[in-house]
């Protein structure tokens, strides 16, 4: 359905005119095609999991594709993915919006900015830095990626050791799946230039870029809100076991419709760290029985979510200290 609809968003954005006049159009155009994409993403990520098709072939063809398209490294990104679901909320191991400790030199420049400015101006910057250009950073450098992991980490290319004390996230072995993954990528972006080539480069980045942006932010917001709050804990190894790790993840009100477009990635999202590879269209029941049995394991937030991106982005948006009382790491 998320392809179908895309597909129809992309056509009806062809007969846009590329004037001034049009933004508010171009702008109406990448939200709802972009929001709808999103559940490309989604699908793409669940082939990622194993939870899409028993047929692993069938399964990685449509990962591949799908997250080819939307310039994801299919492959390598799985991979790295499947490290956050490993070690989910372990500030050495762990991936994706893995917050700085206070007492770190990337903790203390990040603790000062929050202190010396505004409440507002430091959540404008925190939503700028995570949903505009956090994606990116995090694909070609690894940024939010765990204390454990050689810096910079790139999922495109494994360059050469240059220390013996940190972690690779990417083994030498796994060199041929991310070049599938780049292949991927570089037949997406060939037939971006040539449709830019034979219909204009203003007409793709409207028609392609725009969307892009607002998958994007979608893909952020979504995977920083499930892991972000003042209250989530943060575990160093001492600390740590997997199964803490998997429940410190949040299940919000996303609302019908976009539960409906994104599979209801964010609103069965415990359920899904407790076991990744049930499909989307299960993950529901799951969480019922979660809530049924274990309600008191099941974190469930009901702000709305423009709210609580605001609430995270404000406060949540330094590094973390310990607290002496469970040795945890809180914002």
């Amino acid at each position: 359905m998320s392809a179908g609809l895309s597909i129809l968003a992309v056509g009806l954005g062809t007969q846009i005119p590329l004037s001034a006049a049009a933004f508010p159009l171009w702008l109406l155009y990448s939200v709802i095609t972009g929001t709808v994409a999103m559940g490309c993403w989604v699908i793409a990520h669940e082939c990622g999991h194993h939870a899409f098709h028993p047929n692993r072939c069938i399964e990685g063809a449509v990962g591949f594709v799908l997250h080819s398209i939307l310039l994801v490294p299919y492959y390598s990104w799985a991979h790295s993915h499947a490290v956050h679901h490993a070690h989910c909320n372990h500030l050495e191991k762990g991936q994706t919006h893995v917050p700085s400790r206070a007492t770190s030199p990337t903790g203390k420049i990040t603790e000062q900015l929050k202190q010396n400015l505004n409440p507002v101006i430091f959540g404008i910057i925190s939503l700028f830095s995570h949903l505009i250009i956090g994606w990116p950073l995090y694909l070609f450098f690894g940024v939010t990626g765990g204390e454990a992991y050689e810096s910079p980490t790139s999922h495109f290319w494994n360059r050469k050791r240059n220390s013996t004390s940190k972690k690779r996230l990417f083994k030498k072995s796994f060199q041929k799946w991310m070049t599938r993954s780049n292949i991927g990528l570089l037949s997406m972006i060939s037939l971006l230039i040539a449709a830019s080539i034979q219909y204009s480069l203003v007409r793709i980045v409207c028609l392609y870029g725009l969307p892009y942006v607002v998958i994007n932010m979608w893909l952020t917001t979504y995977t920083w809100l499930q892991h972000t709050n003042q209250d989530i804990p943060h575990f160093s190894s001492e600390t740590w076991s997997w199964s803490k790790g998997a429940l410190q993840t949040v299940d919000r009100p996303y609302g019908p419709i976009l539960n409906l477009l994104h599979h209801g990635i964010g609103s069965t999202h415990v359920c899904h760290h407790i076991n990744s590879s049930i499909p989307h269209y299960n993950a529901w029941h799951g969480s019922k029985l979660l809530k049924q049995h274990f309600p008191e394991l099941v974190r469930y937030d009901p702000t709305p979510i423009h709210k609580a991106l605001w609430r995270v982005a404000t406060t949540c948006g330094g590094a973390v200290y310990q607290n002496p009382s469970d040795n945890a790491f809180y914002y």
